[in-house]
């Protein structure tokens, strides 16, 4: 034949389909996918220097526009979920801002609507499915199947869908809110770091989430606060005044501390583990500690009262003390009260929701006083803070 011959006068073919007997395509072919390779890996590394260098440049502009999108909730209905919510959170291996944004967008929904009792756990589903649509990886966002499965059944799988656009109509669309943990991240990346900090600092502001005292409050002042009490626990250096984890608010300190005594179960079960540095347990040996120096110190003082025989008002130490706590005789069967009361009177928790016979179990529930002066138990002695001073410009408070 004479094909053979004249085939080579056609040149070199770069055809996957023909195969040439020096191996050319195949060499040329590897060549050009390890340059898209490279052209890809050059593409990536100028993306992140740029992302970088955006940051930098528009991280205030960024900080003051979460700062006006700050909002004041006010409370109506929430405390019941929140432990139910942080088991899910965890079970679906969430990011610590999905918790956050969902607990945002259950009380901006409840703030603007009337929920039955018996339509609680669905509401905080649809906003912890929202959250995790919104902001989380997409690989771990919640199946209605798995969120039913966790309601034991109660809900059909329709009225979750439903739920979810009805969260969003009612809040039109609007989800995207700066979040205590957005406000944490940009605190914490003005030093180096600290898992055990970023871990003690999520412990205390989730902790606020169960009181009412915090519902109203600007996540920025929260976010501040609970990272420079979480150093003071830690005994680690608070922030530079001229930096914004600086700026935090002696009150609020105080007030954030009172509440480490009673800690829900669910939450403090959530960080006893490891990943998560055990902060919960670093809590408890703090107030052990505390408890310990108070002791000490109202021993010494009835020595010395003992052999003093006129009473000397004892000086200002020139250190924050924390209030202390006033007795709550009534004691809440269910938890706190979530007004308003709606219009088939059931109470939470005594036979599951609604007309469910107790298929869904009752959720633990964290107590929450009536009281406004939030303070330690009956019995416990006050926290105060000797390696803690607070801000040259924030006012001193009298102890």
């Amino acid at each position: 034949m004479a094909f053979p011959q004249q085939y080579p006068r056609y040149g070199q073919c770069d055809s996957f389909f023909v195969e040439s007997e020096d191996g050319l395509a195949a060499i040329r072919a590897e060549e050009r996918e390890r340059s898209r390779v490279v052209s890809r890996m050059r593409q990536r590394s100028m993306a992140e220097e740029l992302s970088r260098a955006t940051a930098e440049e528009y991280q205030e502009d960024v900080l003051d526009h979460m700062e006006r999108m700050e909002t004041e909730i006010q409370w109506f209905m929430r405390p019941y979920l929140l432990d139910f919510l942080i088991e899910a959170h965890t079970a679906f291996q969430l990011l610590p801002d999905t918790l956050f944004l969902a607990v945002n967008l259950l009380d901006r929904y409840c703030s603007r609507r009337v929920v039955y009792k018996r339509h609680y756990q669905l509401v905080g589903c649809a906003a912890l499915l929202v959250a995790s649509k919104y902001g989380d990886k997409k690989d771990h966002v919640p199946q209605i199947k798995e969120l039913k499965s966790m309601c034991c059944g109660l809900y059909e799988e329709d009225m979750f869908i439903q739920m979810e656009r009805h969260v969003l109509s009612t809040l039109q669309y609007y989800i995207g809110h700066p979040t205590v943990d957005s406000f944490l991240q940009i605190a914490l990346s003005e030093a180096s770091y600290d898992p055990e900090v970023e871990h003690m600092a999520w412990y205390i502001s989730e902790i606020a989430l169960f009181h009412r005292d915090f519902v109203s409050m600007r996540p920025s002042v929260i976010a501040r606060s609970a990272l420079a009490l979480a150093r003071c626990i830690l005994a680690r250096s608070q922030s530079r005044p001229q930096d914004w984890a600086g700026s935090y608010d002696i009150g609020t300190v105080h007030l954030l501390s009172n509440y480490l005594f009673q800690p829900s179960a669910v939450l403090q079960r959530k960080y006893a583990s490891m990943h998560l540095s055990g902060v919960s347990h670093t809590v408890e040996g703090f107030l052990a500690r505390q408890a310990q120096l108070a002791r000490q110190r109202n021993s010494v003082s009835m020595m010395e009262e003992e052999h003093t025989v006129e009473h000397v008002a004892p000086k200002p130490s020139g250190m924050p003390q924390t209030p202390q706590k006033q007795q709550v005789n009534s004691v809440m069967q269910y938890g706190a009260l979530t007004p308003p009361i709606t219009p088939d009177h059931e109470k939470f928790g005594e036979s599951g929701y609604g007309t469910n016979n107790g298929m869904f179990p009752r959720l633990p529930h964290t107590p929450s006083p009536l009281s406004a002066s939030h303070q330690p138990p009956q019995g416990q002695p006050p926290i105060t803070y000797t390696s803690f001073p607070p801000p040259s410009y924030v006012h001193q408070p009298h102890c």
